[in-house]
């Protein structure tokens, strides 16, 4: 990149971190003008105000306009800018850069990406995983840092095996103070399907070092996936927006609520219908999947981590699976669970179960069997669903080899 066009860039940077106030305001949009950048910037406050009408006591604009405004890309035109702005009733700021901008899209994109760490972001379809760790109150404050230390490296060699395979997965995590939020910074259902196989790798890598462990410093896990809606932030780290981004929102609730009452070693996926584009759906249709057929979808692909080593031996196949009880013809339903919070809200989740074979060692097992749910508290309030599932989907042909064990080796 030309000197110049470094300097201007880092000159705007300085001038949308003037804008944004320590945090006080929200970049909404920009577009690039004469010599500079126009920005519509308001209090971060006033995003719920314009949704409720409150804000220069207008009417209102609709929250699904709001959504739309602060979702994908933030850059408008020059006319578009304008009528938002004429729109919420704000008046649009320039910030002078002394050179004009060579609007490259190479340039765009960067200022873009320079933007939204003084924004927020809405993500209609976002998949996270939630790693929990089991009893992690009742530790010692050592065990509970070398717990948390052996998850973020659980979490790390996931990501290392996955990209050794080629598999992009932009993760991004947060603290939950007894676990991570996981999730995949690129959209779309290639991302969250790549997610889901991430927590594979992460509840896999767990449950090798358990097996192996001779003190309480790796953690018994129950984690939880779901896709849903959420808005992503950047919170200030001093007196600068954090390089990560955090999330919050409808999708982190749920999963919260759903890991509640998760058993240990319980792998809960979440009951949800995700709306994907047209270049996103499957063979290139705008579609709409349920928990169900996302499952399916996810078993397709998982071929492509046949051949990564987990402990020295190279993984074979991966069955994953929702669990349900056996029908007359020999397959299996789905078991779907409703569960209830302390606040008296209940959801639909189901359980689900990976196992991972390897060459010459004893398969991975992880999550519970659906007989060791259906006696448990959780399937007081439950139903199947009829959508068979054939037994190979279950079982793996190779004789001898023990299925359905407790989340750990062997």
């Amino acid at each position: 990149m030309p000197l110049v066009e470094r300097s201007n860039l880092m000159l705007l940077d300085r001038r949308l971190h003037s804008a944004w106030g320590l945090g006080a305001n929200v970049v909404l949009s920009w577009t690039l003008a004469e010599a500079g950048v126009d920005i519509l910037i308001v209090p971060h406050y006033a995003v719920a105000e314009f949704a409720d009408g409150t804000a220069n006591g207008q009417a209102g604009v609709s929250t699904n306009f709001l959504r739309t405004l602060i979702s994908g890309r933030r850059e408008l035109s020059a006319t578009q800018l304008v009528k938002v702005a004429r729109l919420l009733d704000i008046e649009p700021r320039h910030l002078p850069i002394g050179h004009r901008l060579t609007g490259s899209p190479r340039e765009r994109d960067i200022i873009e990406r320079l933007v939204k760490r003084y924004s927020i972001s809405y993500v209609a379809t976002r998949a996270v995983a939630l790693f929990d760790i089991v009893g992690f109150s009742l530790l010692s404050p050592f065990e509970q840092m070398t717990q948390l230390n052996s998850l973020s490296y659980s979490i790390n060699a996931a990501h290392s095996r996955m990209l050794e395979r080629q598999i992009g997965i932009d993760f991004a995590r947060s603290c939950t103070g007894d676990g991570f939020y996981i999730w995949n910074r690129e959209e779309g259902l290639e991302a969250n399907t790549n997610l889901y196989h991430f927590m594979h790798l992460v509840l896999a890598d767990n449950a090798i070092a358990r097996s192996k462990a001779r003190s309480n410093s790796v953690p018994l896990l129950r984690a939880g996936f779901h896709i849903g809606d959420c808005y992503e932030f950047h919170q200030a780290e001093g007196l600068n927006p954090s390089l990560y981004n955090y999330i919050v929102g409808d999708v982190t609730i749920e999963l919260a609520r759903m890991i509640d009452r998760a058993l240990p070693g319980q792998i809960m996926v979440g009951e949800f219908h995700a709306r994907f584009h047209a270049s996103e759906g499957v063979d290139g249709r705008p579609e709409t999947l349920d928990a169900v057929r996302f499952m399916r979808l996810a078993q397709q692909n998982l071929a492509r981590l046949n051949g990564l080593e987990l402990a020295g031996e190279r993984i074979e196949a991966i069955k994953c699976y929702l669990t349900g009880a056996p029908t007359a013809n020999g397959e299996y339903d789905i078991r779907r669970l409703t569960i209830a919070d302390k606040h008296g809200l209940s959801r639909n989740v189901f359980n689900a179960k990976v196992n991972i074979y390897r060459r010459r060692a004893a398969p991975i097992l992880l999550g519970l069997e659906d007989r060791v749910i259906a006696t448990s508290a959780l399937a007081s309030q439950s139903s199947h669903l009829r959508a068979p599932i054939p037994a190979t989907a279950y079982l793996e042909s190779s004789p001898g080899v023990e299925l359905d064990a407790q989340p750990q080796l062997g």
